[in-house]
């Protein structure tokens, strides 16, 4: 199984540190997130690696080769011309991807303990296109669920703006964790072109029961400020 880390994006949050790094290079005790992301999946027999690049990309290139990219096949999708989001980024990166019956994508800026096992033998018993990783965690978005565990929706808890199909009114709300596990007949379903959210088509597809949710309990850090690094220096050594 091949994996597709999402390194591309800008990472305002993680200013000043990003006006002149990209966000996979910020370091967690001594190590930085690009680095964990890949030993996290080359520990479940992950290997076969694309790695989208474009703020600073030129840094993820050097880093890779100093360290013979960590023994991992890696693959560059290059969006130095234009930033595509996470949509536009994974249909750029269509041509890496295609051949593979399933694959993982992941957020570089995400840490986690999550049994990645599990969460591939769930994605391929259930026989949805989409799987996606979720907790129950403060989140100011949340995705919603029905009890079959069915992506029906998604609410804002800042605005209180939400989106539901199928008119079910008692749905589970869990946070997004950054980790999916997608099936290649996507790049068939996929609408929009360009600079997109995946989650712009993860909406369109609810109507269809195309995803499922996989629960857990495992530690996640979502690094994507400063003073969450010092979070996740706490569990992540």
């Amino acid at each position: 199984m091949k994996a597709l880390i999402f390194a591309a994006g800008l990472g305002t949050r993680l200013k000043p540190f990003t006006d002149s790094h990209p966000k996979a290079l910020a370091i967690v005790n001594n190590r930085t997130l690009l680095e964990r992301n890949i030993k996290y999946l080359q520990s479940y027999g992950i290997n076969d690696f694309v790695i989208n690049i474009h703020h600073f990309g030129g840094q993820i290139l050097a880093f890779l080769a100093e360290n013979d990219n960590f023994g991992a096949n890696i693959e560059i999708s290059n969006e130095s011309e234009e930033l595509l989001e996470t949509g536009g980024g994974l249909l750029f990166a269509k041509r890496f991807l295609e051949n593979e019956a399933s694959f993982l994508i992941m957020n570089v800026d995400i840490l986690t303990d999550l049994n990645i096992s599990n969460f591939v033998k769930h994605h391929h018993s259930k026989g949805r296109m989409i799987t996606l990783a979720v907790s129950d965690r403060n989140s100011t978005r949340k995705l919603l669920f029905n009890d079959q565990m069915l992506l029906k929706g998604w609410k804002n808890l800042i605005n209180n703006q939400k989106k539901v199909v199928g008119g079910i009114f008692k749905l589970r709300e869990l946070a997004f964790s950054g980790v999916h596990c997608v099936n290649s007949e996507i790049f068939e379903k996929i609408s929009r072109t360009g600079k997109f959210s995946i989650m712009d088509e993860y909406m369109d597809f609810m109507k269809d029961d195309l995803i499922i949710g996989y629960q857990h309990t495992a530690n996640l850090i979502d690094v994507g400020k400063p003073e969450s690094i010092a979070e996740a220096e706490k569990f992540f050594k």
